[in-house]
């Protein structure tokens, strides 16, 4: 996929587009995803930081860990995107919150060391391991 789509929050509140190539998708199975998702994974896909765009709104940021900011809605409280200092020039935003999810694929898991063990999920997949988080 590529070109230009938006997304946004469940409430509306907050609207942002993405430009350019939207092949790099992940299912992460972190704690911290977990916890600050509410759900067992979040799929995100990571594009360049100049291909990402508020349209509307102000989001809220968490910094957590200190070398992570999630971007979400102060309002509904979906969790839209996240910068990691680990890699500055990209920005992952959450495939559930684009306009038509169903246009990317996952092509890898990460930090799957973490992963819920009775999860399973396009086990076909490449892994990630990462450390435990």
């Amino acid at each position: 996929m590529g070109d230009m789509t938006e997304g946004g929050c469940h409430c509306g509140a907050l609207r942002y587009r993405l430009e350019g190539d939207l092949s790099d998708v992940a299912h992460c199975h972190c704690s911290i995803c977990r916890r600050v998702s509410g759900g067992l994974v979040v799929t995100w896909v990571t594009l360049p930081r100049s291909g990402f765009s508020w349209l509307q709104g102000v989001p809220s940021c968490y910094v957590a860990p200190a070398s992570c900011s999630r971007y979400f809605c102060g309002r509904c409280g979906a969790h839209l995107a996240l910068v990691t200092s680990h890699s500055p020039d990209t920005m992952d935003v959450t495939v559930a919150t684009l306009d038509q999810p169903e246009r990317v694929r996952a092509n890898r898991h990460i930090w799957v060391g973490s992963r819920v063990p009775w999860l399973h999920l396009d086990e076909h997949l490449p892994a990630e391991f990462g450390e435990k988080l």
